[in-house]
């Protein structure tokens, strides 16, 4: 019996998307749903029992991060992955394949995965954060692999996706990626016609590995990552070739640009299998999962929600709002009055902005607790309308409100 199996309770009529369950080694996961990011076997600023409590249902850690702090061998002595944070639910782990492009191709030219929320710009690059200062290039890609020096300490290391296979084993995540190139939107045609084929090349190879390693693949799932930019053509070509692999599911990988996004996840979801989970990566601005849902994607995963926590950003039912703003001071009110949170339930605006203003590591804490609750709240509420039938009515609803 495979580690990961998946099964479709409910369709969105005359659309891709879908309700359905995801079964891991560590429970089930109920789609769809928000993968909730931590990076280096923690979600920052947050205890897994918060991350419990406010409805996540699976983690997902950064193989790239880990591989350098604390490393391979330190995860798999102390239990893998869930062991070592203290996390009993469904656990991921990407490829590191999303360094090769923030650290290499895009690195220092600003191209990251960007969603827009209303006049701001939320940049998601949720697997790189290498220090700027650095003016070169910390990758460079071959056909075997890619090579990169540590942004901690200079080092030298190197990625091949037999490499990326041997350390997601020694993390022990439920569910792995293959390793793949990620390129930017605004790459030439021929640049993403070459990244593709090499990604198709090493999924192969990532899934031989994957299988030689008989313990590990009978407890651990491989989703191939679809790459080929914003051209449809290459997006289906992608789709068709890694369909015909035997993965246990597909992440949709690259970036994107906010025009083309949407129609890009239906091309590949109409081209992979049915009854196979798709992951949508490194997309979390509520809009974004809408139109993700609605074109068949399955789970997402984004940094967004803790990363503009700490930055005193959150969410609300009527936009996206910064703590930092005077309006704050003397507001006591909740972050956002519809929110269920525990932040939301004890605290105010006021009281947070305060804690901003003086510094406090509590306040990072609570808007995070906050926007992870928002997201999970809001692609649960997804999962419910696609039952009830009324997911068009719920997306109308919100977007008018929350894009005003």
């Amino acid at each position: 019996m495979k580690p990961i199996s998946f099964k479709i309770e409910k369709k969105i009529p005359d659309a891709l998307g879908r309700a359905g369950i995801l079964h891991t080694p560590h429970g089930e996961i109920k789609t769809p749903a928000f993968v909730t990011v931590g990076t280096k076997a923690t979600v920052k600023a947050l205890t897994p029992e918060q991350v419990k409590d406010l409805g996540a249902q699976v983690v997902l850690a950064n193989t790239y991060h880990l591989y350098l702090e604390p490393g391979e061998d330190f995860m798999r002595t102390g239990g893998g992955l869930g062991k070592v944070m203290n996390w009993s639910g469904p656990t991921m782990t990407d490829s590191g394949g999303f360094q090769v492009f923030s650290l290499g191709a895009a690195f220092g030219v600003g191209v990251t995965k960007i969603a827009k929320s209303g006049d701001d710009e939320v940049v998601i690059d949720e697997r790189g954060e290498p220090d700027e200062s650095v003016h070169e290039k910390l990758a460079s890609i071959d056909e075997d692999g890619v090579t990169f020096k540590s942004y901690k300490d200079g080092s030298t290391h190197r990625f091949t996706p037999e490499r990326s296979m041997e350390i997601q084993h020694n993390i022990g995540a439920d569910i792995m990626f293959a390793f793949d190139e990620c390129t930017a939107p605004n790459a030439p045609r021929e640049y993403q016609i070459e990244a593709m084929n090499r990604t198709h090349r090493w999924a192969k190879r990532s899934l031989d590995a994957h299988h030689s390693n008989k313990e590990a693949s009978s407890k651990q799932g491989l989703f191939g990552v679809v790459q080929g930019g914003r051209h449809r053509d290459l997006r289906e070509e992608s789709a068709r070739t890694l369909a015909e692999m035997d993965f246990d599911g597909y992440g949709i990988g690259g970036s994107f640009t906010k025009e083309d996004m949407g129609a890009a996840v239906g091309w590949v979801a109409a081209r992979l299998p049915q009854d196979k989970p798709r992951h949508l990566l490194g997309i979390g601005e509520p809009g974004d999962i809408f139109e993700g849902v609605e074109n068949g994607m399955d789970t997402f995963d984004c940094v967004a929600p803790t990363r503009m926590g700490r930055n005193g950003a959150f969410y609300t039912t009527d936009g996206r709002k910064n703590i930092w703003n005077a309006q704050f001071v003397r507001d006591f009110t909740p972050l956002d009055p519809e929110c269920d949170c525990y932040a939301c339930k004890n605290y105010t605006r006021a009281y947070i902005a305060h804690l901003f203003r003086s510094t406090e590591m509590l306040a990072g804490t609570l808007v995070s607790i906050h926007n992870l609750r928002f997201l999970v709240r809001l692609v649960d509420q997804m999962r419910e309308s696609i039952f009830d039938g009324t997911f068009r009515e719920l997306k109308e609803t919100f977007m008018k409100r929350y894009y005003k």
